[in-house]
């Protein structure tokens, strides 16, 4: 129904609504003043809804402010009608019980409507009519069991598209044992997470297992062990969540708000979660380079961006596969996206230089790298000349064409590093800093741990080795990282870049790190995958210790012994050095790139980390350790 069509029929209810309330609720008599007076109060309708535009609000959409909103119209209409027959015609208002009465009819005449056209929306109608029990089922769709508290619960079920008419609610389990017994929607709060097991043996009972599992928030999710969510999987139940505010922004289908739970979201502690408004803010309208971009961190990058709504995207990477797909992806879901993808090895210093001067980027965020530990190590040259050399190449090509900030990816290996890889990107971080910084460009050093389904993390490993019946291969039981998912590390880096660029200007960036708790026994994280798959750890796969590999540390730490952590901001650390860095001479790196060339790969290391000594040399001080607040 149009909105005249609307308007008429309010008038038109208005014109009923006195009438009745003359002739039902006040039991006065016809007279010659009736349609006159019912004509004055419809008039008083037609100017509180051209004033007010209550009809506006979509019938099918009705919330209880619309029916508010309805009976404030109502009660507006019965005022105007008493004003009009003031002024225009005194004397035949029919008095205050009247108007009172055809105010409230008006009111409920009005909200009726809207109740039936969603009911009919919603193809309620008669199921809310005649349904004396709880929900009815859909025999042909999948039970869906909902976990949460019931507010949300019940702002779910709400949504129209919420369910996607994919599933079938048969029951809401909340955190609070108060709210059983409650009925949200038709769909029943059947007991607390804490009796979440015997829930389901009810359920089980009486032949309605759940299909899928839905949790609302992640600390939902958290209570929940890795055996029962493990077993729970095992007995073909899906566990699924609601997409987060990027996703949304990138799914090509707005109405799918549900996904399945993946594993690295069930493997990792509870997220870090970022204002998103500072990344919207810092993306928004510019011109941006992603190196790196068809890996695991360059492609979320992509993605996040993307969806934030920059000017124009260009994606780098040496790999024409990985390229190729990410730039597919982008497209599918950001058709009107102004994008460019570029094939480029970040070492080719004159082919970055040009990639720069044509996409003249506003910032740049550089994830080119080789990262994996014991690859880098068997292949120091080319871990120097991309980590190393690369990093100079695009620094310098930045601060040539003008960008207004440089965010370089690091990580934890960087700190007091024995492996190629690590002090790699420990000579990087410097060489950012050197060669982007001294102008109007600043540099970010983003620096982070283990990330969850990267490229190279033990995650895909241990998967494909269960899988396979095991065992699963581990280097030493005590072996410990901080892990994050891959969606967490680059919230990280969009917000780092979003904090310096409102940073002063005189002020020097230290190195963001996200503040990351505990870490995690990587042994521990291996009975965790074999609990999710339904398995017992020892009994159904074995773990097995194979020992240390060249350049792998057991343990990992954010900040070294030349730097002090301080807040920076909510869920993120920085890392200040305590002294300036040493600045790296032009004759050293070119000494790097000579022995890279000619293949020296013992004379890479001893200069690598003779640089990196020279970069940590500090007084005595101990190292400055990040504890979760």
């Amino acid at each position: 129904m149009g909105h005249v069509g609307k308007i008429a029929t309010n008038v038109l209810l208005a014109f009923l609504a006195l009438l009745v309330g003359r002739y039902l609720v006040i039991d006065m008599p016809f007279t010659g003043d009736t349609l006159l007076q019912a004509t004055y109060y419809a008039l008083g309708a037609l100017i509180v809804e051209l004033v007010f535009r209550v009809e506006r609000a979509p019938w099918r959409f009705v919330s209880a402010s619309d029916h508010l909103r309805l009976f404030r119209s109502a009660v507006l209409t019965a005022a105007a009608f008493m004003v009009i027959t003031r002024l225009v015609h005194p004397g035949i208002d029919g008095g205050l019980r009247t108007v009172a009465g055809a105010a409230l009819i008006q009111g409920t005449f009005l909200s009726a409507l809207r109740v039936i056209r969603r009911s009919l929306h919603e193809r309620q109608l008669l199921d809310s009519v005649l349904r004396l029990g709880p929900a009815s089922m859909h025999p042909a769709l999948p039970r869906l069991l909902i976990v949460g508290s019931a507010a949300e619960a019940e702002a779910f079920l709400r949504a129209p598209a919420g369910l996607g008419e994919r599933y079938t609610p048969i029951g809401v389990v909340s955190p609070q044992d108060r709210e059983t017994g409650d009925e949200l929607r038709g769909v029943c709060v059947l007991g607390a997470i804490a009796d979440f097991d015997r829930v389901l043996a009810r359920l089980r009972d009486s032949g309605l297992p759940p299909s899928a599992i839905l949790f609302l928030t992640d600390s939902a999710m958290s209570t929940f062990g890795a055996e029962r969510l493990g077993r729970l999987k095992a007995e073909g139940v899906r566990l699924l969540r609601r997409h987060g505010v990027v996703e949304m922004g990138a799914s090509a289908d707005g109405g799918a708000m549900l996904r399945e739970i993946s594993l690295e979201e069930l493997l990792s502690r509870p997220p870090v979660r970022l204002d998103p408004e500072p990344i919207r803010a810092l993306v928004w309208g510019r011109r941006v380079v992603v190196t790196g971009a068809g890996g695991s961190i360059g492609s979320e990058l992509c993605r996040q961006i993307a969806a934030s709504g920059c000017a124009h995207l260009t994606m780098v990477d040496a790999s024409e596969y990985n390229l190729f797909h990410i730039d597919r992806e982008i497209a599918e879901r950001h058709p009107l996206l102004p994008r460019r993808e570029i094939l480029c090895d970040v070492r080719d210093a004159a082919r970055v230089e040009r990639v720069f001067a044509e996409q003249k980027p506003d910032i740049v965020f550089h994830a080119a790298a080789l990262k994996h530990v014991t690859l880098v190590e068997n292949h120091p040259c080319e871990g120097v000349r991309t980590n190393v050399l690369g990093t100079r190449n695009v620094a310098v090509a930045a601060k040539a064409c003008g960008a207004a900030h440089l965010a370089l990816i690091s990580t934890d290996k960087a700190v007091a590093p024995t492996s190629i890889m690590g002090a790699a990107k420990r000579v990087a971080e410097a060489v950012a800093r050197q060669y982007g910084g001294g102008g109007d460009m600043r540099v970010s050093i983003v620096r982070f741990g283990n990330v969850l389904g990267s490229a190279g993390s033990v995650v895909p490993i241990f998967q494909s080795q269960i899988a396979r019946g095991g065992p699963i291969t581990l280097t030493d039981a005590n072996v410990e990282r901080y892990f994050m998912t891959i969606p967490e590390a680059v919230q990280l880096v969009l917000r780092a870049v979003a904090l310096s660029m409102i940073a002063s200007d005189g002020d020097e960036d230290g190195v963001l790190t996200l503040e990351m708790g505990e870490p995690v026994k990587i042994i521990d994280l291996a009975k965790r995958m074999i609990e999710l798959q339904g398995l017992v750890p020892e009994r159904d796969i074995e773990i097995k210790i194979t020992g240390l590999r060249p350049g792998e540390k057991l343990t990992e730490t954010l900040v070294d012994v030349n730097e002090v952590a301080r807040a920076k901001a909510p869920g993120i650390m920085e890392a200040v050095r305590m002294s300036p860095a040493p600045p790296i001479a032009d004759a050293r790196l070119e000494t790097l790139d000579a022995l890279a060339e000619a293949g020296d790969e013992a004379g890479i290391r001893e200069e690598l980390f003779a640089l990196v000594e020279s970069l940590r040399q500090t007084g005595p001080s101990k190292v400055v350790k990040i504890r979760a607040s």
